[in-house]
């Protein structure tokens, strides 16, 4: 008995997690197109439903109904496989995200989170890290120039800033005594990370735009110069993936930010569930911000800002946290 309740339970969880994250995902791209609008003087969607609020279902369905063309000599099988390695290793990570310090029903009390492992920071690394598989693959099995390039720079982009992400978390790590999330939430009860540890957030902030593919880092899809890279030969339902798995990491992104950096669930007056959607939705309008307001590297600077700067910077951040703690102890 315990053994259904368990797993009805676990699918439960994972309905309403699915259910949250592709909700949020597609409403992020409205709340995109209509920040975009009003940033360049120009109104965004507003015809389908009052304001344009039923335009995420229409786009969806324009996408189901798109042909999905698949171009002469490619790889079929890795061809088709590409676009969901992306956005499923994105929904992956979200197993591992807790969501509140857990719930009290029927008597029983239920983690607020899918899998409560003690190392879910190498879990979301690690799924972070299988993503450029997909990037890499969409752009190879495509048979066209530009796609190749795309994949090549978005396969070397995320390798190269995947290490300055991992770097920067390292301190938060050291700080909490703990790869657990919801331990490095409870050691954020006083005071927030992003407070303590200016420089590893800063850093983090940075390696995730550019992990993302979003502007200034989206070099991998330059369609000044690249069509539009990777995802060039994609249609219908498979580029629908691509631009989704985009918003998804938006908002893991989110959520990881919160709880490494912003104190996840914690805060005053306000229910926790309230104070962690708060945090996760202000880094994608922080994103959107970004894209609004900078333009696009060139890609030299790309590789130099993170081998450079970044990684060095991480470094010395942990070496001197390393030191303040042996100090302090």
């Amino acid at each position: 008995m315990d053994m259904l309740l368990g797993i009805l339970v676990m699918l439960v969880k994972m309905a309403v997690v699915l259910a949250v994250v592709f909700g949020l995902a597609a409403y992020m791209i409205l709340v995109e197109r209509k920040l975009l609008g009003r940033f360049q003087v120009r109104y965004g969607p507003n015809r389908v439903g009052i304001f344009g609020l039923l335009q995420p279902i229409a786009d969806g369905l324009k996408m189901l109904l798109k042909e999905d063309i698949i171009p002469d000599g490619v790889d079929r099988r890795i061809f088709l496989v590409a676009p969901a390695i992306v956005a499923g290793t994105a929904l992956f990570a979200f197993a591992a995200v807790p969501f509140g310090d857990g719930m009290v029903v029927l008597g029983r009390h239920i983690p607020q989170v899918l899998v409560d492992t003690d190392v879910g920071v190498l879990f979301i690394l690690g799924l972070s890290s299988l993503a450029v598989y997909g990037v890499a693959l969409g752009g190879w099995t495509s048979d066209n120039k530009y796609s190749l390039l795309g994949g090549i720079r978005g396969a070397a982009q995320m390798v190269s800033y995947e290490l300055a992400l991992g770097l920067s978390l390292v301190p938060v790590v050291m700080l909490a005594k703990s790869l657990n999330l919801g331990d490095i939430v409870a050691a954020q009860a006083h005071l927030p990370f992003a407070l303590i540890q200016p420089v590893a957030f800063v850093i983090f902030i940075i390696s995730s735009l550019a992990e993302t593919s979003r502007i200034p880092f989206d070099l991998p899809e330059a369609e000044n110069e690249l069509q539009a890279g990777y995802h060039t030969e994609y249609s219908g339902m498979r580029f629908a993936l691509f631009f989704v798995g985009e918003y998804v990491n938006m908002i893991l992104l989110g959520s990881i930010t919160a709880i490494f950096f912003l104190g996840g669930w914690q805060g005053p007056f306000l229910p926790p569930i309230v104070w962690l959607a708060v945090k996760v939705l202000a880094v994608p309008i922080f994103l959107i911000w970004t894209r609004a307001s900078l333009p696009r590297l060139r890609y030299d600077q790309l590789m130099a800002l993170g081998w450079k700067c970044l990684v060095p910077l991480a470094l010395v951040n942990i070496l001197v946290t390393g030191a303040l703690l042996a100090a302090g102890a």
